[in-house]
């Protein structure tokens, strides 16, 4: 496994983070099981992901409040308001000299299926990121029990890697500088 995914792994779970963190108001917690979530991010290199996540409340409950402290330190603004379709969800955060602002939708019921539909603009960074725009979706969708080799947390992304939310202090290492 390249550092390239496991860095994309580490920037998708600070994205859900900042997308489902709890801000002004608590975003309701996903259904305990396994779920599958499909991402798709326009003009990426890596255009899609689909992984599968095993989850609790617990689990949930402590990917935000273990996540929230790094989108604390690398965002200087996290607002999520409820909507009549779900919730909306605007951040301005700063990683690696990279300034990116992102508002992203979020609807669904959180125990069958839910969407995050998000418009970044980065600022800053490498020569060739100045100024880019992207858009990403992710697709989530309930798909029952766990397998039994799984316990929540665990992440089982493409080519079979497996790691584990839990390990978010391992994740922080993984963003770039």
């Amino acid at each position: 496994m390249t550092r390239q995914p496991l860095v994309f792994c580490a920037s998708l779970l600070l994205t859900i983070a900042v997308a489902t963190g709890a801000q002004a108001v608590d975003m309701p917690v996903r259904k305990a099981g396994l779920w599958e979530m499909k991402m798709v991010r326009a003009g990426s290199p890596m255009p899609e992901m689909t992984m599968q996540h095993c989850t609790d409340e617990t689990v949930d409950k402590e990917m935000n409040n273990n996540i929230s402290p790094v989108t604390k330190q690398v965002c200087s603004k996290q607002d999520i308001q409820k909507t009549a379709t779900g919730y909306v969800s605007d951040s301005v955060c700063n990683v690696a000299g990279m300034t990116t602002t992102t508002h992203a939708d979020i609807t669904g019921d959180f125990n069958s299926a839910y969407t995050v539909k998000s418009t970044a603009h980065v600022q800053g960074g490498p020569a060739g990121a100045t100024g880019r725009d992207s858009t990403t979706t992710i697709e989530a969708k309930w798909l029952g029990a766990c397998k039994p080799d799984q316990k929540p947390g665990d992440i089982v992304m493409p080519g079979g890697f497996k790691m584990n939310v839990r390990d978010a202090d391992k994740l922080k290492n993984l963003l770039p500088k």
